[in-house]
């Protein structure tokens, strides 16, 4: 964060983003689970987030939002704990746009890590979580380009790609949160007390529905991020390192 900033627009810039996130969380998008994952139209929103405001104030935002979107469309109360993956979902994109990468491979390896070393999930569809593996490969291959150095990733003539490829991993981020919630913390069957049978089947639409809705949020953060990330800059008035 630009510590030169006044504290007063800083405030203002969080409360707008807070307010559109709120307004993205309150509308029903097409969710493919009953309960869990991207129920509303925030994931069009909490990459953006991120990118804009940085790691720690664009969770800020994003948290505000998700927390006020959830009590004006209620589901349930089990719903605000799985929301938390939205805004850890801002700060995966928030580091993986700035080129910091060490905390975002570590999160990607520790929750694949908890997700398969629980028993249930080798009962579920492997392909079921295709989108995930695919970010994580993304993510590998552009740190070994940038470390060969044959991606000058924070180039102006990269910010498309930059903004594609930070929405698209801090989105499975937020999902692999949800995941880790549902499978190695057992809320499956704690609060819902679903079967194995039911997880299957939500394993195999959600290897549909969640994709599709990825693919919107990096094409709307691109379309909208990249006119928006140029002015800020120009203006100087972009948050966030």
């Amino acid at each position: 964060m630009n510590r030169r900033r006044p504290a007063t627009q800083i405030v203002a810039i969080v409360a707008i983003f807070a307010a559109l996130n709120v307004v993205t969380d309150s509308f029903m998008s097409l969710p493919e689970f009953p309960s869990g994952i991207w129920y509303s139209w925030n994931f069009l929103m909490s990459p953006l987030t991120g990118i804009i405001l940085g790691p720690l104030i664009g969770f800020m935002a994003n948290f505000i939002g998700v927390m006020i979107g959830h009590f004006v469309n209620f589901i349930d109360t089990f719903e605000f704990m799985y929301t938390i993956g939205a805004p850890i979902g801002a700060i995966i994109s928030a580091l993986v746009f700035r080129g910091k990468w060490k905390f975002v491979i570590a999160y990607y390896f520790l929750l694949f890590a908890a997700y398969f070393s629980t028993p249930v999930a080798w009962q579920l569809p492997f392909w079921g979580m295709w989108d995930t593996y695919v970010a994580l490969v993304v993510l590998l291959l552009v740190v070994l380009l940038i470390k060969l150095d044959l991606w000058k990733y924070s180039s102006s003539s990269s910010l498309r790609a930059r903004l594609a490829i930070a929405s698209f991993i801090g989105l499975e981020a937020d999902v692999l949160f949800r995941i880790f919630l549902l499978i190695p913390c057992q809320t499956y069957r704690l609060f819902y007390a679903w079967d194995v049978e039911t997880l299957v089947l939500i394993w195999s639409v959600g290897a549909v529905g969640t994709p599709i809705k990825a693919v919107l949020s990096t094409i709307t953060t691109v379309v909208i991020g990249k006119p928006l990330v140029n002015f800020l800059q120009k203006s100087k008035a972009f948050i966030g390192h």
